[in-house]
């Protein structure tokens, strides 16, 4: 067991009007929360193949492609599972024989242990760095999928998605928790793919992905070959349903509504460019106070490399991250912890753009507040 964190009470002025800083799942806007709970009776409990749920998918898959700047004949595509859900999809119908991985963390090494565990692939290429950098994809003839991920979020490492020089094989990217928040060109992208549950402000067990024509191309080709997918990991099928504007089996409601939600609320402030500038200014204020402060440093070293939705936060040895995270969990301050795997002495903090600027700032302050106790 944990032992009790020390009795410290944050002066309610230094508090964060929301106090949920979690990098997924992530902070829901009580506005659409509260506009899933008005419209309850005419649409949980509904079936997900009628108007009503299928008019929100459509709402969901259009605004998206807004959100996005998806390019003329792109696709948004969805389905059940979440991200791990379309790693094992993508083995199936978007890696047609062997796949390039960039490796610098804990979610972009899991694609590569999918691709590696398939028996119906070659071993995959695996470029790997070291937590808290990344590597660069390199083009190769051998290779028809390269994977890349836009936002680490374990580390708090960002990487613009682009597509190697000279390469000829789709990209896939996993932009899990750069959705909404990051800007990238989707031109570099064959599969821009993402769960609502971080930067959409929704829940888990979706995936969304965009899809340009040479992924669907790819997907409707493997289909078509013959080769054997389980039906709950069929791209093409999941296509096909997508066009009607439903899934192929039974989806969480409330998360496809959510997810509708924050897309439109971003639309409406600006789109992605609003979205991407907010969470940069976050950014701006975490990491700042990190390199004045005496007792933090940016986990990423390379300012270029520094993801502006999920911060990593090294602190001084002399104060103990956990203690600090459970004090501020005390005081309704929650899932600033570092990722458990990462093992350093670190707080993450989530800035996607449901997250106030102004509770970023709230927050450093009661960091420094509860540093100070404790010493």
């Amino acid at each position: 067991m944990s032992s009790p964190s020390p009795d410290i009470t944050i002066p309610v002025d230094r508090l964060p009007g929301d106090g949920r800083f979690g990098s997924g799942p992530s902070k829901v806007r009580p506005d659409a929360v509260e506009a899933l709970a008005k419209a309850s009776s005419g649409y949980l409990g509904t079936s997900h193949r009628q108007a009503g749920v299928r008019f929100m998918v459509a709402a969901l898959r259009n605004g998206l492609a807004e959100l996005l700047s998806l390019p003329d004949g792109y696709e948004i595509a969805l389905g059940n599972g979440g991200t791990t859900a379309f790693w094992d999809a993508a083995t199936f119908q978007l890696i047609e024989r062997r796949s390039q991985h960039l490796s610098y963390g804990e979610f972009s090494s899991k694609f590569a242990a999918c691709a590696t565990a398939a028996p119906h692939l070659e071993d995959p290429e695996v470029i790997t760095a070291q937590p808290g950098s990344s590597p660069d994809a390199v083009a190769s003839p051998q290779v028809d999928a390269y994977c890349l991920t836009h936002n680490e979020t374990s580390t708090g490492v960002a990487t613009p998605p682009r597509r190697p020089e000279g390469a000829e094989g789709l990209v896939l990217v996993d932009a899990t928790s750069a959705a909404g928040g990051l800007r990238f060109d989707p031109r570099e992208v064959d599969a821009y793919y993402f769960a609502p549950q971080k930067g959409l402000a929704s829940e888990g067990g979706l995936w969304l992905a965009a899809l340009s024509p040479a992924a669907v191309e790819r997907i409707e080709r493997i289909a078509a070959a013959g080769r054997w997918t389980p039906s709950f990991l069929d791209l093409a099928i999941a296509l096909d349903n997508s066009r009607k504007d439903q899934t192929y089996n039974t989806p969480a409601l409330a998360t496809i509504f959510l997810a509708q939600q924050q897309v439109e609320w971003i639309l409406e402030q600006g789109g992605l460019p609003w979205a991407a500038a907010r969470c940069e200014r976050s950014a701006e204020i975490l990491y700042g106070w990190a390199e004045r402060q005496d007792f933090t440093t940016p986990f990423v070293s390379d300012p270029g490399r520094r993801s502006s939705v999920v911060a990593t936060i090294d602190l001084d040895a002399s104060v103990p991250a956990a203690t600090v995270s459970a004090v501020l969990r005390s005081n309704g301050i929650v899932d600033t912890e570092s990722y458990r795997k990462l093992g350093r002495n670190q707080l993450r903090i989530a800035m996607f753009p449901a997250i106030e600027p102004a509770d970023i700032e709230a927050l450093t302050r009661c960091i420094d507040y509860v540093v100070e106790q404790l010493a």
